[in-house]
């Protein structure tokens, strides 16, 4: 996925970006970078690969060499970033959230006028680049923005820095979010809330989807209005979220309680504990533990922030790696009980089988799993999850196969009250080895969140979103 942060200032900022990039390390494990405007107006910026690394780990002996009263910085998923352009809008630096789908398509277009690109990314053309692309073949960054909400397929959020602050732009649908934050003489945009607090920022305002604002030490304006369509990702309340972080004003751990206490609501197991497998599922089983007046214990136990987010890593023996490594469970609590354990998802369903078979050696008599969202069928199609799956790799297409070959209508099995829905969880739940299965329903998911349908994007779930 990726976050951003940009600070202006009407003092020297680098630290004030370093902290506050580093705030948005849980939405990324390939690359990050930082860009400032130092004196006389030169751009200064660095970029490394963080797959082995944190990003404070490799930006922090380089900080004596940035200053300047404005600067970004970007955790990318992706491409490396930020890109330097000079062109007839000027001198400026981009940085992006973005999945292009129709980068091909996109990137022959430009080469067909004799244009040409710099920036390579894995061997292909880099997405952000594609983008500065576009944005340079109109006037003004306003035009050359609407340009590229107009040309790409998936979506796109981004920060401009020039000499005179920064523009920043939300995604036409406002799949990915971007918030405003302000302190005595300086004003920060960011795509987590959460990186405000601790950089000395107040969370100022919520950028509406396809809305571009200019901000410098000042202020901010607003050069173009939001749309009225929002398409913004569910999954950042479920999992992607950081706790404290906030997204249309919806905190993300008070709508993980909310979405724990409705799965409580709807389930009659006995148990002896909650757990939660921590980090995301903690938020859900707090909420189900409350509800159902159940104790809460922490059966597993995370060891390390090391180790990446487990379905990351592109190949499936680094996934399985990680699976292993970062949860340790705590024999003495688990063995001879009953266990409602909570996650957010089950993706590949790697790390789960993991779990059931650590819970099983140490002893735990009934495994009870309660997922905090419904079975994931659609591979993303608008934000960078990850760049190796295919559908076939989720746990509810894998048992759907197993079930009824490759004819299938998956419509059937996105009816919690279908007879092919419940066939679909049960041989799950029979593949984990799990003495209770059950997903959260998307109505239900909806109402935790609490916004209307038709403002979030449910596609990993219903195949319902749309680009336009």
């Amino acid at each position: 996925m990726g976050g951003f942060y940009g600070v202006v200032s009407k003092k020297d900022c680098v630290k004030e970006i370093f902290y506050g990039t580093d705030y948005h390390s849980h939405l990324g494990t390939k690359r990050a970078g930082m860009v400032f405007i130092a004196s006389k107006k030169v751009f200064k910026r660095s970029i490394h690969t963080i797959e082995n690394s944190y990003f404070r780990t490799k930006f922090e002996s380089e900080l004596q060499e940035f200053s300047g009263n404005s600067g970004m910085g970007i955790i990318s998923d992706t491409d490396p970033q930020p890109i330097l352009f000079t062109s007839h809008l000027g001198r400026f630096a981009i940085v992006t959230v973005c999945r292009v789908l129709n980068i091909l398509e996109l990137e022959k277009k430009i080469l067909s006028v004799k244009k040409h690109f710099t920036e390579n990314f894995e061997g292909n053309t880099n997405p952000t680049e594609v983008i500065a692309s576009l944005i340079c073949e109109k006037d003004n960054f306003i035009e050359g923005i609407e340009n590229v909400f107009k040309n790409i397929k998936g979506s796109c959020s981004l920060m401009i820095l020039t000499e005179d602050g920064i523009i920043a732009a939300r995604d036409k649908l406002g799949r990915t979010p971007v918030v405003i934050g302000k302190k005595d003489g300086a004003y920060a945009v960011a795509s987590e809330s959460c990186s405000f607090p601790n950089t000395g920022f107040e969370l100022e305002y919520f950028m509406g989807p396809g809305e571009i604002v200019h901000v410098t030490s000042d202020g901010f304006s607003q050069l173009k209005k939001p749309g009225k369509k929002m398409q913004i990702c569910s999954f950042l309340w479920v999992y992607y979220g950081f706790p404290p972080s906030y997204y249309e004003g919806i905190n993300v751990e008070e709508c993980r309680y909310r979405c724990g206490a409705i799965l409580a609501r709807r389930d009659c197991v006995d148990a002896d504990f909650v757990c939660g497998i921590p980090d995301s599922g903690s938020g859900h089983a707090l909420g189900y533990s409350n509800e159902k007046k159940i104790p809460n214990k922490r059966a597993y136990s995370k060891y390390t922030t090391t180790w990446p987010r487990s379905f990351l890593p592109s190949f499936q023996e680094e996934r399985a790696l990680v699976a292993r490594m970062k949860l340790i469970p705590n024999e003495a609590i688990i063995k001879n009980k009953r266990i409602i354990f909570i996650d957010d998802s089950i993706v590949r369903g790697t790390q789960l089988k993991k779990n059931t078979i650590d819970m099983r050696k140490s002893g735990a008599l009934e495994l009870h799993m309660r997922i905090a969202c419904p079975p994931l069928l659609y591979p993303c199609r608008f934000l960078n999850f990850t760049q190796s799956r295919t559908p076939m790799e989720l746990a509810g297409r894998k048992a759907i196969k197993q079930l009824n070959g490759d004819d299938i209508n998956l419509r059937e099995y996105t009816d919690p009250d279908s007879e092919k829905y419940k066939e679909m969880v049960n041989k799950i739940a029979e593949d984990l080895d799990l003495s209770s299965l059950i997903y959260q329903r998307l109505d239900d998911l909806i109402d935790s969140i609490g916004l209307p349908k038709e403002k979030l994007c449910t596609h990993c779930w219903d195949g319902s979103s749309y680009f336009k």
